[in-house]
């Protein structure tokens, strides 16, 4: 493959390549040039990526308080939506798109594929992985990778969606439509199944408790006019549509 002239931004002491422009056809459901389109909406209040600053937020309380030098890897970082609700760790962020690591804040960024992470075993103190699960297509392998470079001890936190029906037709077919998500952001068949990836932790050493939720109705309902406040996320019974999970690592 050709690659393009070397990026300004670098980590670990290698450089960030941009990748090949894609076309600019009609995109595949979960295509990643979808956010290279979208790399200058990562950071407005009211843009395509509203919802996973909401998320950033929810996931930032499973992650306890940092001790001196603790790492924290960050599995699809996308722009850093994390870095704002956590201080103290050195973050390093893992993403395929050069595009939204150029516009990251806070974090360490590298190129890379959460299938392969280009990172050693047991490096991190928390791991964490925020709407990224959904959109692999090796879910066992993801897995594998993010409990290969948690450290014994250490905690895996992740968030993602549902392979149920329900979840197909609100976090998908309702929120694509009203502008909670971009649209052709998910394919469907990549939703994930809660029993699997708690089998999968498992194998790895990792015994993931999950607990589904939600926006908040009210402040859904009334963000509209609440001049882009953002909206909480709040526990629910049921982790049928999102789900948190969080897990320490043997050892």
């Amino acid at each position: 493959m050709t690659r393009t002239r070397k990026s300004s931004c670098k980590t670990h002491g290698s450089p960030l390549c941009q990748l090949p422009a894609k076309p600019q056809n009609e995109l595949e459901p979960n295509d990643p040039a979808l956010y290279e389109r979208l790399a200058e909406q990562w950071w407005h209040p009211r843009g395509p990526f509203v919802m996973l600053h909401w998320l950033a937020a929810a996931r930032a309380r499973l992650v306890p308080a940092a001790r001196p030098g603790a790492v924290l890897v960050d599995l699809g970082c996308g722009a850093g939506l994390l870095a704002p609700h956590l201080h103290g760790y050195r973050h390093i962020g893992v993403d395929l798109s050069e595009p939204s690591l150029r516009r990251a804040r806070g974090i360490e960024p590298v190129l890379g594929d959460v299938l392969a992470v280009p990172l050693p075993d047991e490096c991190a103190d928390v791991v964490v992985a925020g709407e990224i699960l959904e959109h692999v297509h090796d879910l066992a392998g993801a897995v594998a990778e993010a409990c290969r470079i948690l450290r014994p001890g250490g905690l895996l936190v992740l968030d993602t969606l549902a392979d149920t029906a329900v979840c197909r037709l609100v976090a998908i077919g309702l929120a694509e439509r009203v502008g909670l998500a971009p649209r052709g952001v998910h394919d469907p068949a990549l939703l994930v199944d809660r029993a699997a990836l708690v089998r999968e932790c498992a194998r790895h050493g990792v015994r993931l408790a999950l607990r589904g939720i939600r926006p908040s109705l009210l402040d859904l309902l009334t963000w509209p006019v609440r001049r882009g406040r953002p909206v909480r996320m709040v526990p629910t019974a049921t982790t049928a549509v999102l789900f948190q999970g969080a897990g320490r690592k043997k050892g």
